[in-house]
């Protein structure tokens, strides 16, 4: 009897085809992607709107009771009003004066240090000076990938002393707190005054190149170029004609400050191309400061040149 029984079930219980599991889980990750999408699309979506409302608030604020301004959006009157404040603002060089001082540097023969600073740099500033070390390494947990375990005073210090000492500081634009609002809080901390730095933006490695300055910046100069991905960089630079003077990689964190130091001195070259995280900003101005010659902090321009995928942050 329990044989027919299991028979009967059996019949009844339809077959599934071979790769029903992997359709299935297919479908299940296609509708999860596209819930995923809708979230991200509502929250852009909230996002600009809480931006636009916030903005018209602070406008409707700041106007004086006993007036109102015809046809004027938020965007217009923040514009009118930073014109007003350019006698407090802190000049940066465009990429064509950042182009300029780098050529003439080497032309002249004259020692020129370009360092930049983004989150994980402010953030090893601010170690204990600003924020403690505990929410330093909290809130950042791509700090040991860019090359710093924290705590690392040290490093703070060092760092410190080449943003005094540099000849251009590129910072960040960005008004989002861990950008341009910890960077003022951080020089100040350090008794940095930002109006007696040279400054450009952050992410002037990038501009040269895209605006067509890199390349001939490069020509017919000796460079030495320094980090995890310097032998494809380099090999890259040669199939375009540049003089490759020395590679100096891999550079294993800040630890590693020194003997890459001590690597790249010995080469002779012009330019000094350095793309090694947070330890590149001490190694510019070291290798400036005992030879010097020109050197800049080429970051992540390293990677799109050479075509290495670059390594994400853990949060981004």
């Amino acid at each position: 009897m329990k044989a027919v029984v299991h028979a009967v079930r059996a019949a009844r219980k339809p077959k599934r085809r071979r790769g029903y599991r992997r359709r299935f889980i297919r479908r299940t990750a296609k509708r999860r992607h596209i819930t995923n999408a809708t979230d991200r699309s509502d929250y852009e979506l909230g996002y600009r709107q809480g931006l636009s409302d916030g903005a018209e608030q602070l406008l409707e604020h700041h106007t004086p009771s006993d007036m109102i301004i015809p046809d004027i959006s938020a965007s217009e009157a923040m514009a009118a009003g930073v014109q007003a404040l350019r006698v407090r603002a802190i000049p940066l060089l465009g990429v064509e004066s950042v182009y300029t001082e780098l050529d003439a540097a080497v032309r002249e023969r004259r020692p020129y240090s370009f360092i930049r600073l983004g989150d994980g740099e402010l953030m090893t500033l601010a170690q204990e000076v600003v924020i403690p070390v505990s929410t330093v390494r909290a809130s950042s947990p791509f700090l040991p990938y860019a090359g710093i375990v924290v705590p690392n005073l040290q490093a703070r210090e060092e760092i410190a002393s080449a943003v005094r000492s540099a000849s251009l500081v590129g910072v960040p634009v960005s008004r989002k707190p861990q950008f341009q609002p910890l960077l003022f809080q951080t020089l100040r901390a350090h008794g940095i005054p930002c109006a007696a730095l040279k400054l450009t933006t952050s992410t002037m490695n990038y501009a040269l190149h895209e605006h067509g300055y890199l390349m001939p910046l490069l020509a017919g100069r000796r460079l030495l170029v320094v980090g995890n991905v310097a032998g494809e960089l380099a090999q890259v630079l040669q199939q375009k004609g540049m003089m490759i003077a020395g590679v100096v990689s891999p550079v294993r964190g800040y630890s590693d400050v020194d003997r890459v130091v001590a690597e790249a001195i010995s080469y002779d070259f012009d330019i000094a191309l350095v793309s090694a995280g947070i330890p590149a900003v001490p190694i510019v101005v070291r290798i400036v400061r005992s030879t010097g010659k020109v050197a800049m902090d080429f970051g992540h321009s390293a990677d799109r040149i050479a075509g290495v995928r670059t390594i994400l942050k853990p949060n981004e």
